[in-house]
């Protein structure tokens, strides 16, 4: 299938150019105007949070004031501020790479100068995506040094060192090739051996790794970069399991993670799937909250499933993936994709690798407009945990945890209501502290 795709290719644009031509003109100019609104939606959004934020940096708001003080208010005003101004340089130079890549050339000419070096094949295509991913996060690379040593540790978050640092690189760096090379190749073949419904056996794989991932991630991945010890405090435990039995839940094992080795931040969360299915604490958030506050914070993630919006998450990303894999196997066959987003399609050669990039590429450029959607179900779904927790705990226990979250993370309390129906996953803290005590 992968040669028959380039002699495809090559035999449609010779065949019929002109409508080809239009429809990579067409594409072409709809890749740039949609980049440029979701441009300027970003900036315009990200500048209405950092004026809001900083309107209201001088007073705690009311309902906080007897809870907050106001140098706790203020630093998360300015964390927020200094994180949002530096999304705006993130969001211009993402722009440029993106646009480097495509209309300007950059993945053509790697492509072409691999073809030349390696010639057609497996190799060629394999060599392509892992230049592509290496190019990519050397790019990146400043972008998060400065987040973490600068931004982070200039508001007392970072507890990294650049050795920690480093070498949780290298690690992240050896398990991306030893578990995405394989799966990538095989992706690759299927596309040129599985003829054209290839991408619905693709879609097969692609989901029963995901799905390998979360079954085996805890067990085999987390540990490579956190200690992971069972949770030791009798008291503590004792409540969780009352609790976890009372919500008619069972876990594999009850876990308190290292976090303070990285970061400030505090934390609970479930991980796996099915039977591997553990809960993890971070210390920094059991030295911050009382019993009965972790007891509400971890009834509020059993809400998450007790709703079943882990499965619904999973059924919304199958059924997305899906929709993507189709388009995908269409698109790889149309020679103005390749033109309209400034590639040469190989001639000859597969093409295969092409597709692959250039649709991860072009794909968040057309589909931002599904971000607020997202984020709107993602806040909903907070709310029906906020409110099982509430109905399986204490209200005002996990009304002081979320507080204590919220000030340990220095999340700001106001936020711009635009900018959080666009951005944020989960709902403000008046929001939902508001749904709590009505």
């Amino acid at each position: 299938m992968a040669r028959i795709v380039a002699d495809d290719i090559n035999s449609l644009a010779m065949a019929d150019p002109f409508p080809s031509l239009s429809l990579s003109l067409v594409l072409t100019f709809a890749f740039a105007l949609a980049l440029l609104a979701g441009l300027v939606l970003n900036f315009w959004l990200s500048s209405r949070q950092i004026r809001h934020v900083a309107q209201h940096r001088g007073q705690v708001p009311p309902a906080f004031a007897q809870t907050i003080l106001l140098s706790a208010h203020q630093k998360a005003a300015d964390y927020t501020i200094t994180k949002a101004r530096f999304g705006l340089l993130e969001l211009t130079l993402g722009a440029a790479v993106l646009l480097g890549w495509t209309l300007l050339g950059g993945l053509s000419s790697l492509n072409q100068a691999l073809l030349g070096w390696l010639g057609g094949g497996m190799g060629q295509q394999i060599a392509l995506l892992a230049a592509f991913v290496l190019i990519s996060g050397l790019i990146d690379l400043p972008v998060t040094l400065y987040q973490t040593f600068v931004i982070e540790e200039r508001f007392g978050f970072n507890k990294m060192t650049p050795k920690l640092w480093l070498l949780d690189l290298l690690k992240s760096s050896l398990i991306g090739a030893v578990v995405g090379l394989p799966i990538a190749a095989l992706i690759l073949w299927m596309m040129g051996a599985t003829g054209s419904w290839w991408w619905l056996w693709a879609w097969g794989v692609w989901m029963g790794f995901n799905l390998l991932l979360l079954l085996i991630y805890p067990t085999f991945i987390a540990p490579l970069f956190n200690k992971f010890v069972p949770l030791e405090d009798e008291t503590l435990k004792a409540r969780v399991t009352a609790l976890m039995k009372r919500c008619g839940f069972a876990a594999k094992g009850l876990f308190v993670m290292d976090g303070s080795k990285r970061s400030a931040h505090a934390n609970a969360y479930f991980t796996g799937f099915g039977a591997s299915k553990r809960v993890v604490f971070y210390d920094t958030l059991l030295a911050k909250l009382s019993a009965g506050e972790v007891d509400a914070v971890l009834a509020h993630e059993l809400g998450h499933f007790k709703h079943k919006h882990i499965i619904k998450r999973i059924v919304s990303m199958f059924a997305l993936s899906l929709v993507g894999f189709a388009l995908l196997g269409w698109l790889a066959t149309q020679a103005w994709f390749y033109a309209g987003l400034g590639v040469q399609p190989n001639l000859g050669a597969p093409n295969d690798a092409l597709a692959l990039l250039l649709f991860m590429l072009a794909l968040p450029v057309f589909s931002f407009f599904i971000a607020p959607v997202m984020a709107h179900f993602s806040r909903k779904h907070e709310f029906e945990a906020d409110a099982y927790a509430v109905r399986q705990t204490s209200g005002p226990d996990l009304a002081t945890a979320l507080l204590k979250l919220y000030e340990d993370n220095a999340s700001t309390l106001t936020p711009d209501p635009l900018y959080v129906k666009f951005h944020y996953s989960h709902p403000p803290a008046s929001e939902r502290l508001a749904r709590m005590t009505s």
